[in-house]
């Protein structure tokens, strides 16, 4: 590898950290504001299902957490699959993002529990999964195949959570996430195959 290559490689690799330090930075600064300074209050700008109000929750729910263990669960496996994401291009992680993000909550003020309110980044982790899952099964490629086999045995486990289990997790979002992963995917690899 050439003296380019590494410096390279390097660059990118902090960029990558930047921006994944950069989000979970801004979900753990909220939380310590909200707990000290709003006293858990900022959570009512989450995704509040089929109230109109309630839709500006799509944008702000990854954002907010009900807990400081809830922002710690969701802490490292954004950082794990983010980066995973991320590895073929950082726009990919973007668009990936976006579009889970974006799935994960409108599926849920659809069809979530009308006296609810769902916050927290799962939404945005299961779209991580969902395109990790299918991206090797629509590009077809021996990397992307390599990397939806590691993510399966790292966190396949996870998949149950796509179902109702317990109460106060919010499966709605787990499972509209897992769907807008498998969109991005879809049309990644569509994108993919339609520049080579």
């Amino acid at each position: 590898m050439s003296q380019d290559n590494l410096r390279s490689l390097g660059r990118n690799l902090k960029d990558q950290a930047k921006i994944l330090g950069g989000f979970v930075a801004i979900i753990w600064i909220i939380e310590i504001v909200d707990y000290i300074v709003f006293r858990g209050n900022l959570d009512r700008f989450g995704i509040r299902p089929r109230n109109l109000d309630g839709l500006v929750g799509i944008l702000f729910a990854p954002f907010l957490h009900g807990s400081f263990p809830h922002v710690a669960a969701n802490t490292v496996p954004f950082l794990v699959l983010g980066w995973l994401v991320m590895l073929r291009s950082i726009s990919d992680f973007f668009t990936v993002s976006i579009i889970g993000a974006f799935i994960s909550g409108l599926g849920t003020w659809l069809i979530g529990n009308p006296y609810s309110i769902h916050v927290g980044a799962s939404g945005t982790i299961y779209g991580y999964l969902g395109y990790l899952l299918f991206r090797g099964y629509f590009e077809r490629k021996p990397i992307a195949i390599f990397l939806a086999i590691l993510v399966a045995v790292m966190y396949g486990g996870v998949i149950w959570g796509v179902l109702p289990q317990r109460a106060g997790v919010s499966w709605e979002g787990h499972l509209f996430g897992f769907i807008g992963g498998i969109v991005a995917a879809k049309m990644l690899s569509q994108k993919s195959s339609a520049e080579a």
